[in-house]
């Protein structure tokens, strides 16, 4: 059975969750997930939940949010390192679905490259299902994937001044 590559962009909320439902169903139906979070380094709620599915493997190639400000050298290292670790584990097409939680923000902010990513997609296992996330995806990538969704924040009880809740947004 072929796989297919996801991409789930936009500005509304939503594209992690999204993501991450896709892999509890694919968990339930016995495949094995591995989730690649680039960006975040910061312990979220869902990865406590996560821990607790055997067929689902989280690695974070992130430190803290940098989002308010500009990345480090560290991010840069953290994101690449993600990058290559990321590269192997799908030419050794040990799972089933591999997610690459917010690739599009590491590409927004250069931590890696466009290309890097669009060689990765090339390499994947013809099973494997590819879902790739965050804000402000590439052009090339909106083409390369065979399924699109774009999250369109409509109104948003953040910009009330609603800080991010716990087991709710973070």
């Amino acid at each position: 059975m072929k796989g297919y590559v996801h991409l789930y962009t936009g500005d509304g909320k939503g594209k992690t969750t999204a993501a991450f439902g896709l892999s509890i169903r694919a968990a339930g139906a016995g495949k094995k997930v591995f989730i690649a979070q680039f960006v975040k380094g910061m312990k979220y709620s869902e990865l406590k939940a996560l821990e607790r599915i055997p067929e689902i493997e989280v690695r974070q190639y992130g430190l803290k949010c940098f989002i308010i400000s500009q990345p480090t050298e560290a991010d840069f290292q953290a994101a690449r390192r993600g990058l290559k670790e990321i590269t192997k584990l799908i030419i050794g097409n040990k799972y089933d679905v591999v997610v690459l939680d917010e690739i599009c923000i590491a590409l927004y902010y250069n931590l890696i490259g466009l290309e890097e990513v669009l060689k990765l997609i090339e390499k994947k296992p013809l099973p494997m299902e590819l879902v790739l996330t965050g804000r402000n995806a590439p052009e090339a990538l909106v083409e390369r994937a065979e399924l699109v969704t774009e999250m369109k924040e409509i109104k948003h009880y953040y910009n009330e001044g609603v800080e991010a809740r716990r087991g709710i947004e973070f």
